[in-house]
């Protein structure tokens, strides 16, 4: 047993010591009007197709803070996926989710210039176009929502830490917890499935084709970005998949978590942490099994 321990602690050791260190990249072209930044994580093994996932931190954070807290690396380093770290540079770090330009498919917003990274990585390593994802927390995940709205048809699915629906923070002032209207955190915004797609679909008229397969987590002690939004999140995605609940299964993936499952749960999860808060910790596992990864 100890030869055993020594021998899994030095292979994790192995793998830390070889992770490689972010990438600035500055060079990814189209306009960038916020001014965000770039910082990439290839892997030394990188695969010949790789998948993509891009990765939002919460406000007051950074890429490189946000890799840190998701920490991909080593699971980078086994199976040859890149990780995308965005940082937002305005409003306490924020991402713009309210903003008309932000919630415009090629609004020229935050949403837009991500969608440009995205594009400059697809091309530069030869990423399947079929395996690019989108993940977040807090503001990342509210970014990740707006992403799956108004570029539908970049993202394959999506992973969600305790944010709110696209759309929910439509004509607020700001999007920090100081500049924002609290109306859309605090859980005070209610809509219909129908009203969710409708906000949804007017982000990218238009368009006919599938939307990004979502899972999202949220707190019960959350009392930053009210739990009620999860239920918000779902109804929204419900209905833009054309899924509907199908049961709950309780202390999964472990205690205090209930998993909802919709339909036959390939398009559409929701996790309830009880007595989680701000915010449910990153379930890197149970992101790259949603991702196919």
């Amino acid at each position: 047993m100890v030869q055993a321990t020594l021998f899994y602690s030095a292979a994790a050791l192995l793998l830390a010591s070889s992770a490689q260190a972010l990438e600035s990249v500055t060079n990814w072209g189209g306009a960038n009007p916020s001014n965000l930044k770039l910082d990439v994580y290839v892997p030394r093994n990188k695969a010949a197709n790789p998948a993509l996932i891009l990765a939002l931190h919460p406000c007051g954070g950074s890429g490189q803070q946000y890799s840190q807290q998701a920490d991909y690396s080593q699971a980078a380093e086994q199976k040859g996926f890149i990780v995308a770290y965005p940082s937002a540079t305005n409003d306490s770090n924020c991402w713009d989710v309210s903003s008309a330009r932000a919630l415009k498919h090629e609004g020229g917003g935050d949403p837009t210039t991500l969608n440009n990274m995205v594009k400059y990585l697809v091309g530069k390593y030869n990423v399947d176009k079929t395996k690019v994802f989108a993940t977040g927390s807090s503001s990342g995940c509210m970014m990740t929502n707006v992403l799956s709205a108004t570029y539908p048809d970049v993202f394959a699915a999506a992973t969600c830490y305790s944010g709110v629906a696209a759309g929910c923070l439509i004509g607020s002032p700001g999007n920090s917890p100081s500049s924002s209207d609290r109306t859309c955190a605090n859980g005070k915004i209610n809509k219909t499935g129908a009203e969710w797609a409708k906000i949804v679909r007017a982000m990218y008229p238009g368009y006919s084709g599938a939307y990004p397969r979502m899972m999202t987590f949220h707190g019960t002690a959350d009392n930053l970005v009210f739990p009620a939004n999860l239920n918000e999140q779902l109804k929204e995605w419900s209905t833009l998949l054309n899924v509907q609940f199908t049961t709950n299964s309780t202390n999964d993936p472990s205690g205090g978590y209930t998993k909802m499952v919709y339909g036959d749960g390939s398009k559409l999860i929701g996790y309830l942490a009880q007595n989680v808060g701000h915010t449910v910790p990153v379930h890197k596992d149970l992101d790259l099994k949603w991702f196919g990864i």
